[in-house]
């Protein structure tokens, strides 16, 4: 905004042989009225992209929210999963190691009857 008083511009009564401007209240007027506009045309866009702003942050809080659960949830199941393998390898399964040790027989039996014959 202008100041109506324009003498510290060099366009004031101590400048004798230039010529004098003094800006009507008018011009003041409209001059005010044109940067009102403009300012106001600023401030509805700095608004509408707060708003927008706004709206992402909702949006990705929503999806950081909805990955905390899945993250959650997955966790649960590998705490699950961990649990069945400790009892798995903590009960011994005395029948799976005479399994293993018949089929270990069994194919050395084989090797042998394959070399003998």
């Amino acid at each position: 905004m202008r100041r109506s008083n324009m003498t510290n511009s060099g366009y004031g009564p101590e400048n004798h042989g230039q010529m004098s401007y003094q800006p009507t209240a008018a011009m003041l007027e409209e001059e005010n009225t044109q940067l009102e506009n403009a300012l106001s045309g600023k401030v509805k866009v700095l608004k509408s992209l707060t708003i927008d702003m706004g709206n992402e942050v909702r949006h990705q809080n929503k999806m950081l929210k909805g990955m905390d659960e899945d993250f959650d949830k997955s966790g649960n199941f590998l705490e699950a999963t961990m649990g069945r393998l400790k009892r798995l390898t903590q009960a011994g399964h005395y029948k799976l190691w005479i399994y293993l040790l018949l089929f270990t027989f069994f194919v050395f039996f084989v090797c042998w009857l394959i070399v003998r014959f």
